[in-house]
């Protein structure tokens, strides 16, 4: 039988255990499906949603940590953003610009180290796109389940992208 162009390597005794490594967009369009939206009221689903993230700044009064397994709070907007969104002192343009870059802001921590950045939240965001292309994540919001203006898309979206 011929070898066609992205079959697996062969041996005699069947296929290769050595594995290629994946292009980006291979990983990009393999973490898409697997990295989802919701918000903390929608209904849990153990299986499907995987490892739940909590990224909000503030946790939530009587929320159960059943809902989540881990809250981080840094991949929340700021307080200042918070407030100004919730109150229309700022559209939602201009809230996803300064979101994203809050999330890549270089910290105190950067200015002490001469080699090795954090750029802000880049290896945090990396590692959950990594995640996310190995099983099913779920970031999670207060934001109402069928709102389209939240956090957690404009998160989604940049852990998805290639700029990191």
């Amino acid at each position: 039988m011929p070898i066609k162009a992205g079959d697996p390597p062969t041996n005699e005794d069947g296929p290769s255990r050595e594995r290629r490594a994946p292009t980006p967009s291979m990983l990009t369009r393999a973490g898409a499906g697997m990295l989802k939206t919701k918000s903390v009221s929608s209904p849990i689903h153990r299986k499907g949603d995987g490892l739940r993230i909590l990224a909000t700044r503030f946790r939530g009064r009587g929320l159960p940590k059943s809902c989540y397994h881990v809250w981080m709070a840094s991949l929340g907007p700021s307080e200042r953003l918070l407030k100004a969104i919730q109150q229309g002192g700022m559209s939602w343009a201009r809230f996803a610009r300064e979101y994203r870059a809050e999330l890549l802001m270089s910290g105190r921590i950067d200015a002490r180290s001469a080699t090795i950045k954090n750029h802000g939240q880049k290896f945090t965001l990396r590692l959950i796109g990594a995640l996310a292309r190995m099983g099913p994540v779920t970031l999670l919001c207060h934001c109402a389940k069928d709102e389209p203006r939240c956090h957690r898309h404009i998160l989604r979206r940049l852990i998805l992208g290639s700029r990191l």
